[in-house]
């Protein structure tokens, strides 16, 4: 994704891209096309940079083992200061550039923030009821036939505790 910014007058100016993950270089569990739109605020000496980025991906429950899809969405903002000397900045919003560029290719930026906002724990739903830990019957589908008093010998002890507290 290239935005030109040679000639651009100082304002407030949007974009929209959508082409395939291919074009990212992203790969599963991402699938299909990306939409990313763009709002370039352009100044005498900056531009601030918000893009915001969604894409489709096929994810595995962490709770109950199920394949599902999701809309993984993510945004970042990113400065630009227009500077003919670069200085040494450490922030990761904060990019310097020559006041004679003419792009700004904004490619990397979408898939590193892609790739950040896949979610640590991945659920079907919020509430995912996970699998029955005697038979693995998957708890969202119905219940399973398991007995209550059916415990392992080795979790009686908490039982005895859980007991204790109530």
């Amino acid at each position: 994704m290239t935005i030109k910014i040679a000639g651009l007058d100082n304002g407030k100016y949007n974009y929209d891209f959508e082409e395939g993950i291919e074009k990212l270089s992203l790969e599963k569990p991402y699938f299909g096309n990306y939409i990313t739109k763009v709002v370039l605020n352009k100044f005498d000496d900056q531009i601030i940079l918000e893009a915001t980025t969604k894409i489709n991906a096929n994810f595995i429950c962490d709770r109950c083992g199920s394949e599902y899809e999701s809309n993984v969405e993510s945004s970042y903002k990113m400065i630009y200061l227009l500077r003919d000397v670069i200085e040494k900045d450490n922030s990761v919003d904060i990019t310097y550039i020559s006041p004679h560029a003419d792009k700004i290719i904004i490619d990397e930026d979408v898939r590193d923030y892609a790739i950040l906002a896949i979610p640590m724990k991945k659920l079907c739903k919020d509430d995912c009821k996970g699998l029955c830990y005697r038979c693995g019957q998957n708890l969202n589908e119905g219940q399973c036939n398991c007995r209550d008093d059916d415990i392992d010998d080795r979790l009686k002890p908490l039982l005895k505790i859980k007991d204790k507290l109530n």
